[in-house]
């Protein structure tokens, strides 16, 4: 009797799609538009209630993670894309203004 061979499943891919701080809109990162990557991740963020973050870091969070566990799987357009969609974020939640010098 041979021994069945399991299928490697890749814990990254489980949190991309069940985050337990974001329900994330299917092939949010598949998207075109730098903006509309961000508008998604903006409303996942406001609509949960599971997140320990502010709305801001768990969309960013969530952001920097797919782009880091991509790697060097990522085109580099694709990539473009998503670091498009990292400023996109910063200008929807406000957070574009330069920080105050401390003294």
């Amino acid at each position: 009797m041979a021994a069945k061979k399991k299928k490697a499943r890749k814990w990254s891919g489980r949190v991309t799609r069940q985050s337990d701080a974001l329900d994330l809109k299917k092939g949010v990162f598949k998207l075109n538009d730098p903006r509309k990557i961000a508008a998604s991740l903006k409303r996942s963020a406001e609509r949960s209630h599971r997140r320990k973050a502010d709305p801001y870091r768990s969309a960013l969070s969530m952001l920097t993670f797919y782009i880091n566990r991509a790697g060097k799987n990522l085109p580099a357009s694709r990539r473009k894309k998503l670091n498009g969609a990292k400023d996109a974020l910063k200008k929807l939640f406000h957070k574009d203004k330069p920080k105050k010098k401390k003294r």
